[in-house]
């Protein structure tokens, strides 16, 4: 076969097991921690085709690509629970979905033309921000007392989803801070961000995909610059391992495990930056 003339089979194995620890590793810490799936997939990932010697100029898209597509159904699940819960606020939902629509768009193409060093360094300085956040204990100070609406809210959910689509995460990670500063109470900011999720990784891992095709030197088993065998792997473990980690978050000191995931992210972040300028 020409792919195992490529790759051997014990690095098909080892890139299947890696990847199968990804998931287990993602679902564990949005247990754990509440975070989205995304802010750990993409660090993992990119350390991981680091390892597998993925080439420089593919492995940040295909780790962000692959991060959006394993979103998508972890993002319905949650928000279909939230709003179970009556924690998702719809009328908001659909004040921002233009914005975040648009964010999304704006993001997928920036992402087409940049190189992966630039994606490197988007996630770097944004995830220094939220690791620095996730550091402080302390309660944030409101910035409003509501989310400011016309062209304020357009602007946030712009940034919202560009950002958070060139970085290969849902949303939680940028909304929920802004929305909670907002005064939006904590389960319904979280319920939102979960159906923001699908808004973000539909039209990303969609637009990844069309900027990836054909390009040379990706993982096997690639779509575009979404990694199909990662897709196949990190979903189911990740939807079976987030409900362990969410009752083991009972049993420990959730404040201290947070502050070590904020450790962990500086130290990707940090890995990455330097990256770009080494």
């Amino acid at each position: 076969m020409e792919l195992l003339d490529q790759y051997s089979l014990s690095w098909i194995i080892g890139l299947v097991v890696a990847l199968s620890v990804t998931g287990v590793i993602a679902g564990l810490m949005a247990g754990l921690l509440g975070v989205g799936g995304g802010i750990v997939i993409v660090p993992v990932l990119y350390h991981l085709f680091t390892l597998l010697g993925i080439d420089e100029s593919v492995k940040m898209h295909v780790a962000v690509g692959t991060s959006l597509a394993t979103i998508i159904p972890t993002s319905l699940r949650s928000a279909r629970a939230h709003a179970n819960k009556g924690n998702l606020d719809s009328a908001l939902l659909k004040s921002l979905a233009p914005s975040l629509l648009f964010g999304v768009l704006v993001g997928t193409l920036i992402s087409g033309l940049v190189s992966g060093l630039v994606l490197s360094l988007v996630f770097g300085v944004i995830g220094l921000l939220v690791a620095a956040n996730m550091a402080i204990s302390k309660e944030p100070a409101a910035l409003a007392e509501t989310l400011p609406t016309g062209i304020v809210r357009h602007s946030i959910g712009t940034g919202i989803g560009g950002f958070s689509t060139l970085m290969g995460i849902g949303g939680g990670t940028l909304s929920v801070p802004v929305l909670t500063r907002c005064q939006v109470p904590m389960h319904r900011a979280v319920g939102t961000a979960a159906a923001i999720g699908i808004f973000i990784s539909v039209p990303g891992a969609l637009g990844f995909l069309i900027n990836g095709w054909g390009v040379p030197e990706r993982p096997p088993f690639s779509l575009g610059y979404v990694n199909l065998i990662g897709f196949a792997l990190i979903v189911p473990m990740t939807l079976w391992t987030a409900p362990i980690g969410a009752r083991i978050a009972h049993a420990i000191n959730a404040g201290l495990l947070r502050q070590l995931f904020a450790v962990f992210l500086f130290i990707t972040a940090v890995r990455m930056l330097y990256g770009v300028w080494a």
